[in-house]
């Protein structure tokens, strides 16, 4: 027999662990796999000192966060644990975010947070609780292969997508992974929480980074890297020096405003030297990306990378950040990394943020994997790092 779930035996003999953050989505999760008759537990993880995020509207994961898990859990009537997972997350997630950006990427701490907290640490408690299966608020489908594995697809609702997020999810945590949620859209899932008169059911979604509560992530970094502000010169593509800047760490690829320097035509910041505490900036067309290098490739598709490969290259369509529609591109391994060539290219690509490949441009694509961007090749790497070398990559799969 199968359930929703896509699990043999009945819905009453079935462990789900959900993993409650506190806001409606996961809510929603647990309440709807209770009224199936799973056995559900709700777990909830404290994360970091949030005492000053407790009342902020937009972070989640904080004090409030933890009574409203509590409080819906009281409602549809299932166990409840918090967890202190402090330290891992320090270590795991907020350390490695600090780092990534005084090296002049743009991290994304909620992929770190996915792969070693929630589908390593939490699934791993969950297995130890006797679950089958843990489930999440993620808007994302998991559907069975003819294989026997299991498979990611874009949510319904592709504004909601979060397969961007999983890319580096093993096959593994995979089988043992399930979101209910994947095909609905936020507003079934708001009327879902009335229907069940959960508290949350209005409640704001998280956007800013967990552990930012005061919105400004340069706190954390010079709380965590003493002395990582270090001021350096503002130049443009040829090394004329425009101006000074307290930090590289104020500096995003792409920002415009807050550089303090003009030259009578826009500028927009292009590359990030922190080996020479340098910030290039350029004009908008300097942005433009066409060729990208790739480190720490996980493959989610039909046999390996290598074999996908096979042809020297493979048509891919890639999210180069959350919020973009996947575009068509190449994906090659040449000179001992992979690497993905966009067909129409990219504004404003930065070295730390993921690549993610679909198998289609729209619909419910399957999402097939992605990496880490090393680097990124513009017109502003063309004028001034001729010959780039290329960044050795692994990969998974």
């Amino acid at each position: 027999m199968r359930n929703s779930l896509d699990l043999d035996g009945r819905p009453q003999d079935t462990r789900v662990v959900v993993a409650m953050s506190g806001g409606v989505d996961s809510s929603v999760t647990a309440a709807l796999l209770k009224a199936e008759g799973y056995d559900v537990v709700g777990v909830t993880l404290q994360l970091y000192d949030h005492g000053a995020a407790t009342h902020r509207k937009g972070a989640c994961c904080a004090g409030q966060d933890i009574y409203d898990a509590r409080a819906v859990a009281d409602r549809i009537g299932i166990p409840h644990y918090v967890l202190d997972y402090e330290d891992r997350f320090r270590e795991a997630v907020i350390e490695r975010f600090a780092e990534s950006y005084v090296h002049g990427e743009t991290p994304v701490p909620c992929i770190d947070c996915n792969q070693t907290i929630k589908f390593t640490e939490l699934l791993s408690t969950a297995r130890d609780l006797g679950a089958q299966v843990m489930a999440t608020g993620h808007y994302v489908v998991s559907r069975g292969l003819p294989n026997g594995a299991r498979a990611i697809y874009r949510a319904r609702e592709e504004d909601r997508d979060q397969s961007y997020f999983l890319f580096n999810t093993t096959p593994a945590q995979l089988d043992a992974l399930r979101f209910p949620l994947g095909n609905l859209t936020k507003l079934e899932t708001r009327d879902i929480a009335r229907q069940y008169g959960l508290v949350v059911a209005e409640k704001h979604d998280s956007q800013d980074i967990c552990f930012v509560p005061s919105g400004k992530y340069t706190d954390v970094i010079e709380r965590l890297k003493p002395g990582a502000a270090e001021p350096g010169e503002i130049v443009d593509l040829s090394g004329k020096v425009l101006g000074k800047h307290s930090g590289i760490i104020h500096f995003t690829i792409g920002q415009r405003r807050g550089l303090g320097v003009s030259t009578g035509a826009p500028l927009y910041v292009v590359r990030l030297d922190a080996d020479r505490g340098r910030v290039v900036v350029g004009p908008r067309d300097a942005l433009r990306t066409r060729r990208i290098r790739l480190r720490d490739v996980n493959w989610l598709g039909d046999g390996t990378v290598k074999q996908a490969l096979a042809d020297d290259r493979f048509e891919v369509f890639v999210k180069v950040r959350s919020t973009r529609p996947p575009q068509a591109a190449w994906l090659r391994h040449a000179d001992g990394a992979y690497e993905v060539e966009l067909i129409d290219g990219e504004d404003g690509v930065s070295p730390g943020q993921a690549c993610v490949f679909y198998d289609a441009r729209e619909g419910q694509a399957r999402m097939l994997g992605g990496g880490f961007i090393a680097s990124a090749q513009s017109a502003a790497d063309v004028a001034t790092r001729p010959g780039t070398a290329a960044v050795t990559a692994t990969a998974r799969g």
